[in-house]
Formats: structure tokens, C-alpha cells, sequence
């Protein structure tokens, strides 16, 4: 029966690899622990108990360090909204009365309009929000030395 078990752990490890949610895994040792009992003792009762305690162990003994190092809480920003917050430089005049304007960030060009003020070419600017397709910006102060 060893030969049964073998098969339901590479059955588990590649259902693992499909789905990566590191759940399945610990079927698959549990199943190569169940082999490894069947060497041993012929019951498959017993080797079927073995798979499942030692699968539900390895289970809830793992669930703590995983959550540990995995932070699920913290939102990831993609696409337009991982630019918010960052700096850019703007390389086409911000006008806000003829609403052009362009910002460079993360190499990549970006329309853009200010909360109210002109900014001129190279200056710094810091993307604040974004309305449609265009970058809210507000001009960064120079601190003097």
C-alpha cells in the first residue's frame, strides 16, 4: 500500500504547486507519513490515521508562523494608484486654466493639474490624488539651507 500513498503525495505536491496556497503541502507529508507507516503496519485504518492527525497537526502548527510573516491586512497599491504619493517631475507647464499640464513619475508620463497654482517645467511635484486621468499634484517646497 506504501506505493498508494506515494501517489497521493505527488497528487497533493503538484495540486500545491497549482494552487500555492501552502495548504495542500501538508497533505502531501502527511501522505509520505503515512507511506513511511505503511512500511511498518499493514492496517490502512491505522495508516489513514496516521495521514489525517499528523496533516491536521502540521496544519494548525503552521497556520501561526505563516500568518506571521504574511501581512494580509496591508493593502497593495496597482496600476494608477501606485503612483499616489510619490514625486514627480513635471515636464509640460501645469496650467490650470487650460488644464494641460505633464508630470513624469517612475519614468512613465502623466497628465496633471494642481489644486489651483501654475507650476513651471522641472519643478518637483507630489501626486496627491487622481481625478479621471490626470494626476492631482501639489508643488514640493525647497527647505533653504
Amino acid at each position: 500500500m506504501w506505493y498508494i500513498w506515494l501517489i497521493a503525495a505527488g497528487i497533493f505536491f503538484i495540486i500545491e504547486i497549482a494552487t500555492v496556497g501552502f495548504l495542500i503541502f501538508w497533505l502531501g507529508i502527511g501522505a509520505l507519513l503515512a507511506m513511511c507507516t505503511s512500511f511498518f503496519v499493514e492496517d490502512m485504518f491505522i495508516q489513514t490515521l496516521v495521514f489525517v492527525i499528523s496533516s491536521i497537526i502540521l496544519i494548525f502548527l503552521t497556520k501561526p508562523l505563516i500568518s506571521k510573516y504574511v501581512d494580509k491586512d496591508k493593502p497593495v497599491s496597482t496600476n494608477a494608484y501606485s503612483v499616489l504619493g510619490k514625486k514627480g517631475i513635471v515636464t509640460i507647464p501645469i496650467d490650470n486654466l487650460s488644464g494641460t499640464g505633464q508630470v513624469k513619475v517612475n519614468g512613465e508620463i502623466w497628465s496633471a493639474k494642481s489644486n489651483g497654482t501654475n507650476i513651471p517645467v522641472g519643478t518637483e511635484v507630489e501626486i496627491q490624488k487622481i481625478d479621471g486621468v490626470k494626476l492631482i499634484v501639489t508643488q514640493m517646497i525647497k527647505e533653504k539651507v
